[in-house]
């Protein structure tokens, strides 16, 4: 596993962070802390980290694609990727076969999408695409899948560092 820390970025992921075509993330873990709030109604929320939104604005400056894929339901994924203005795929059983029709919709390959994880369900992703990120907690069995892991926690602001990262380098 390569995983660098932001003060100590290496010549090769900054080729891999200025190959990058196609932005995708998953959503619970990564945009939020992984946990649910459940009201006594049944309903349900979410923590995320205010200043992702700006980091992604910055990605959209640089006209890349962003997506979020994810195996929830909840209308919570969908109110913050519209509130974000970003697209998303939900109720996804096979993340990859998701990634895969991206990568033919934006004409781009598997070697050009940085895909940000955290958990089992990412590992099909995470070993398919030219830059495999993980957030900070991420599970101990996709950590050695990456090429970059984060120095905040998922919901921490792993979104806005990842984006702060790939501007850094793309701008």
């Amino acid at each position: 596993m390569n995983v660098f820390l932001k003060d100590d970025i290496t010549e090769e992921l900054k080729l891999l962070i200025n190959n990058v075509q196609l932005v995708i993330f998953d959503f619970d873990g990564v945009f939020t802390d992984n946990r649910v709030y459940v009201s006594e109604d049944g309903i349900e929320s979410v923590s995320c980290w205010r200043s992702d939104g700006l980091g992604l604005s910055k990605l959209k400056g640089l006209g890349l694609p962003i997506w979020v894929i994810s195996t929830e339901i909840n209308k919570v994924v969908s109110a913050r990727c519209k509130k974000l203005q970003i697209d998303c795929i939900q109720g996804c059983d096979d993340k990859l076969v998701a990634v895969i029709k991206l990568v033919k919709q934006f004409d781009c390959s598997l070697d050009e999408v940085l895909y940000m994880g955290n958990d089992v369900n990412d590992i099909d992703c995470l070993q398919s695409v030219g830059l495999p990120v993980v957030v900070q907690d991420a599970y101990p069995e996709v950590v050695n899948l990456a090429k970059f892991k984060t120095q905040r926690a998922g919901g921490f602001g792993a979104v806005r560092e990842i984006c702060d990262l790939i501007y850094e380098f793309k701008k």
